[in-house]
């Protein structure tokens, strides 16, 4: 039966099935939006996120100042300064990837410098080279290639060196015995 705020769906799987009104529709109400729980790796991340999407194929390089999701595939060079990359689950990336954190889910071919962090989950997949001063590898996840964790540089854990004063005689007057006068005073 129908009733006044309803629209009448087909039928699902030999069901009828009946729902409200799409939102937007004169005269009625909207209902709130039901908004999908957050996964870690959204949770971190700022407001300005760019989200590449499943079907979308990017051939060349990729710069951003702005943190960014790869669903799609992505073939070149992926450079994101200080900023986060998220390789979401149905993410494919052939490229040599630079970043503040790298968060693996999907599948990466190539290289990964990190500034901070490469953060590898259990469904993730890289095959080449990490340099990062940290490195997560959760279980299950694939890693072909070798790890280098190099700490930051920093400027007060770095050795003091000794810096020797630069020393300039002045000439000595004539006739005024030197270090390589053969006169040697008291001989």
């Amino acid at each position: 039966m129908w009733k006044r705020g309803e629209v009448a769906r087909p039928p699902v799987g030999g069901r009828e099935v009946t729902g409200a009104v799409p939102p937007g529709a004169p005269g009625v109400p909207s209902a709130p939006r039901v908004q999908a729980p957050e996964t870690e790796a959204m949770r971190h991340m700022d407001k300005d996120v760019v989200n590449i999407g499943k079907s979308v194929v990017i051939k060349g390089e990729l710069s951003g100042s702005e943190d960014l999701v790869i669903e799609g595939t992505v073939e070149g060079k992926v450079e994101l300064g200080e900023h986060v990359l998220t390789v979401g689950a149905h993410g494919k990336i052939k490229a040599e990837v630079f970043a503040k954190v790298v968060i693996v889910l999907g599948e990466v071919v190539g290289n990964i410098t990190a500034s901070e962090k490469v953060d590898i989950r259990d469904s993730g997949s890289v095959d080449g080279d990490i340099l990062s001063p940290r490195v997560a590898i959760a279980e299950g996840a694939h890693l072909r290639g070798s790890v280098d964790m190099q700490k930051k540089p920093a400027a007060a854990a770095a050795p003091a060196q000794t810096v020797k004063p630069e020393v300039k005689l002045a000439p000595l007057p004539a006739g005024t015995p030197g270090p390589a006068s053969p006169h040697i005073a008291g001989a």
